[in-house]
């Protein structure tokens, strides 16, 4: 499967649910699982199974190089949860997640080339228009 691209506001379900756009489930399997994270403090990561090894691997790496981030890790893995798709496309995201990052009736998807992140609309545009740097510099070194 290749990178996630784009973004898609989508309604938040009374039970917490969300629709992953199709471009985002294309590619896979039925059934296919996606980890969900806190992992950064504005948004929330849905990482496709296949690629959440790598991430394991490089917690345990950390966990063995620097002992003292065990308790951070921990709070890290405490609060993720596996989600698989239902037959509609529909994840669910627990309460906890949602108000951590002040999703309510409705959350922005962005493909984020291995993962997928999750934000409030408006909280993603208040980081965007507040972010430092010039995107002509960004541009110039990515696509040049």
């Amino acid at each position: 499967m290749g990178g996630y691209l784009g973004s898609y506001l989508n309604q938040v379900d009374e039970k917490g649910r969300v629709t992953l756009p199709a471009a985002f489930r294309k590619g896979a399997e039925a059934g296919a699982s996606f980890i969900l994270i806190h992992a950064h403090p504005d948004a929330l990561t849905l990482y496709p199974s296949d690629n959440w090894g790598e991430v394991e691997r490089r917690m345990r790496d950390l966990a063995r190089r620097a002992p003292s981030k065990r308790h951070l890790l921990l709070g890290l893995t405490a609060n993720a949860q596996e989600v698989t798709p239902d037959k509609q496309g529909r994840i669910l995201i627990a309460e906890r997640l949602r108000s951590q990052v002040g999703i309510q009736g409705e959350a922005l998807l962005i493909g984020a080339l291995d993962k997928i992140e999750i934000w409030d609309p408006a909280r993603f545009a208040r980081v965007v228009d507040g972010a430092d740097g010039d995107s002509g510099d960004i541009a110039g070194s990515l696509f040049a």
